[in-house]
């Protein structure tokens, strides 16, 4: 897990990026109601995880730069509360245990907050996500700069955050690895486990339980609703109903992530329900392996994001072609980009605290360049409806995706989700055993 040390050492570094006279403010996620009087199980802010690992609600981050002190707001304990719902941080726990220089109670905000403005140059914090919120914390800026003969600096604007807080985020710590590498793992055995109990017949929900029960087994979570598709499902790119009947001969398509102390793994495989590809189950799977191993072996340091993605790409494309799936010139085919009505998504994303995971693609326009301690996914998919009546009817209702989680180091590619059986004969063998 990440220790605090690491939290306060991520703290001190926004502090000195915001430069001195700056006050940042992160605020909680809020608690949220499912229906009537219960609530969705609660998840924190990925950015205020990633400042304090702080897990509960109804709580504050007050950051003042220049004295480079960290002030939680949180709730105190309350011990009829903590009857009904569990032990509580408190205000000491907020000092003691998770490195804060001061905690106070977060009914105390209104008092506090104002003074803690005072005599700053700037505000960073993010708009928009409280319009209630955003217009308090507008109003004691302006009762600041109405009080009248005062003798201390007011900051004038409020700076987004977003952009140097998730430009940090986008860079792994060795910590933060080890614990993404423990969250691939349970998905891993997730998937394995999946594979070895899939059956004709089975229905969706069962193969989505067998995921939920391995996550829940190691004290994991999913990392977002698993994807479980059977047959033509597979095409559907966000299908969730996860429901249908299995039938001997499909394939199944699996993407399902775990998540460990806050980071997300991300991993697909697509696999024969009945535990045998066809053949052209087997070419088309080869293919978008093939696909991915190019792909993958773009995820150095020193190339670009784009790199990636036309990586597989190419070879996907000329695949399909070779294939008689597309039909044309394979550089007019990318040019005019007449493959994304098969393959319809980029090939990857950044990941961390969330699964879609925050920071730039681009940088002044140009595709950024890969740096060690980025994390992305590695993930095409060739998807052909089953009412596709420009291809072949051998193909159509095909959908595969094949999908790991690889970290960027100076030297080759790390996959963190290696070890999961890829190769349509190791896929066979696993299912076999």
């Amino acid at each position: 897990m990440i220790k605090q040390k690491e939290y306060a050492q991520r703290r001190k570094q926004l502090m000195r990026r915001s430069g001195e006279g700056a006050v940042i403010i992160v605020r909680a996620a809020p608690a949220r109601i499912r229906n009537n009087d219960v609530y969705y199980a609660y998840r924190q802010d990925s950015d205020f995880l990633y400042l304090t690992g702080f897990r509960e609600p109804e709580a504050m981050l007050v950051l003042l730069s220049e004295e480079e002190r960290a002030i939680l707001f949180c709730r105190p304990r309350d011990p009829e509360r903590e009857m009904w719902d569990g032990a509580m941080v408190g205000l000491e726990g907020a000092v003691n245990d998770y490195g804060m220089d001061e905690a106070h109670d977060i009914a105390e905000l209104e008092k506090r907050l104002p003074q803690l403005l005072r005599d700053r140059d700037r505000v960073f914090y993010d708009l928009g996500g409280d319009t209630a919120f955003d217009q308090r914390l507008i109003g004691w800026m302006h009762d600041l700069r109405e009080t009248k003969r005062r003798n201390f600096n007011v900051p004038e604007e409020i700076h987004g955050l977003d952009h140097m807080l998730h430009d940090m985020r986008l860079y792994k710590s060795r910590d933060e690895l080890r614990v993404m590498r423990r969250s691939a793992r349970v998905a891993i055995e997730a998937h394995e486990r999946a594979m070895r109990a899939c059956k004709p017949g089975m229905n969706e929900a069962q193969i989505y339980a067998e995921l939920l029960h391995t996550f829940t087994s190691a004290q994991c979570e999913p990392s977002y609703f698993p994807i479980v598709g059977g047959g033509a499902n597979a095409c559907v790119l966000h299908y969730i109903a996860n429901n249908q009947d299995l039938a001997d001969g499909d394939l199944l398509l699996i993407d399902a992530g775990a998540e460990y102390d806050g980071y997300a793994s991300d991993i697909t495989r697509t696999f024969p329900v009945n535990g045998k590809f066809s053949a052209e189950q087997r070419e088309l799977y080869d293919l978008v392996l093939a696909a991915q191993l190019e792909a993958i072996d773009q995820a150095r340091a020193g190339n670009q994001w784009d790199d990636v993605h036309d990586a597989a790409v190419r070879v996907a494309a000329q695949g399909m072609v070779d294939l008689g799936i597309l039909k044309g010139d394979v550089d007019e085919i990318i040019e005019e980009e007449a493959y994304t009505r098969l393959y319809v998504h980029k090939t990857g994303h950044w990941l961390g605290l969330d699964v879609h995971d925050v920071g730039d693609y681009q940088i002044d326009g140009h595709s950024r360049e890969l740096e060690p301690g980025m994390v992305l996914t590695v993930e095409p998919g060739i998807y052909i409806s089953p009412h596709d009546e420009e291809v072949d009817e051998r193909w159509r209702g095909i959908g595969i995706r094949i999908e790991d989680d690889v970290a960027v180091t100076k030297d080759e590619p790390l996959i963190l989700s290696d070890g999961l059986a890829k190769t349509a004969d190791d896929v066979e063998a696993l299912m076999a055993g």
